[in-house]
């Protein structure tokens, strides 16, 4: 969904912010055929094992990818360079998120959409609970084991800090997108930003 709602098309320029291991640049890459995807992420890690993965991949069924360390606060790309955009788990863990939505703009063509998905804190107090029995029964027990616990932990505090819908809409229209909606998932816990530059 929240590529569908980037619209990325055949030829398009296309970039993944916070790519991680790259889910969301394959699925533009799928769409964008003839043209180009940027992966980028600030953790080389993760973006080794995104190159490893391409290899799953038939090239001639993907538009080419880049993958690039850079900063979702600095990016290193021209005024105006993309088709669509994508941001998954990101949003959330920069320091800076209405310099984030700034950048975003800055790199959008005009007329192009960004969608940025994460995880969000549900209105409902028994979604919260839910949400919250799941993080602390399942997750990070799970990320225990595989010794990343840390990474994982850290979840529920970021989710209190986190902006609502709403206020990223606000956020959004003040890094100068014209239009901005924000669609809720997952009985709340999800959510996806879609903004588009004038």
């Amino acid at each position: 969904m929240t590529v569908d709602w980037a619209t990325p098309f055949l030829g398009a320029s296309c970039l993944d912010i916070c790519c991680g291991s790259g889910d969301l640049a394959y699925l533009l890459a799928r769409r964008a055929v003839g043209g180009h995807v940027v992966g980028l992420d600030f953790a080389q890690q993760q973006l080794a094992i995104a190159q490893q993965r391409q290899t799953r991949y038939g090239s001639s069924v993907l538009a080419p990818i880049d993958w690039v360390i850079g900063d979702a606060l600095d990016l290193p790309y021209g005024d105006n360079s993309f088709d669509a955009i994508t941001m998954g788990y990101g949003l959330r863990n920069v320091a800076n998120i209405p310099q984030s939505l700034q950048e975003i703009y800055r790199v959008l063509k005009p007329g192009a959409k960004a969608a940025v998905l994460d995880f969000h804190r549900p209105e409902s107090p028994w979604m919260q609970q839910f949400q919250q029995a799941y993080l602390d029964a399942w997750v990070v027990p799970v990320a225990r084991q595989f010794g990343l616990e840390s990474e994982y932990a850290y979840i529920s505090d970021s989710l209190r800090r986190f902006p609502t819908g709403d206020r990223q809409i606000e956020l959004a229209q003040k890094a100068g997108f014209t239009a901005a909606v924000h669609y809720t998932m997952v009985g709340g816990m999800m959510g996806t930003l879609v903004v588009t530059k004038a």
